[in-house]
């Protein structure tokens, strides 16, 4: 059986941190900064952990077993 691919897209998005958890950005972030606040501009910088019902389906996309 061949191995499992990382898929780009998914690797592209979501990031491992080191004790193995699974970071994504936030939505909201990237389009039309103008029109946002300052504070919710900040909060939307940091990285926020990826929903555990999602998770299992991330880390088969990024082929980590």
């Amino acid at each position: 059986m061949p191995k499992m691919k990382t898929s780009k897209t998914a690797a592209k998005r979501f990031k491992k941190t080191g004790t193995g958890r699974l970071r994504r950005e936030q939505s909201m972030n990237q389009h039309l900064f103008e029109k946002k606040s300052s504070t919710r501009k900040r909060r939307l910088e940091a990285d926020v952990d990826v929903s555990p019902a999602d998770t299992k389906k991330i880390k088969r996309l990024l082929a980590e077993r």
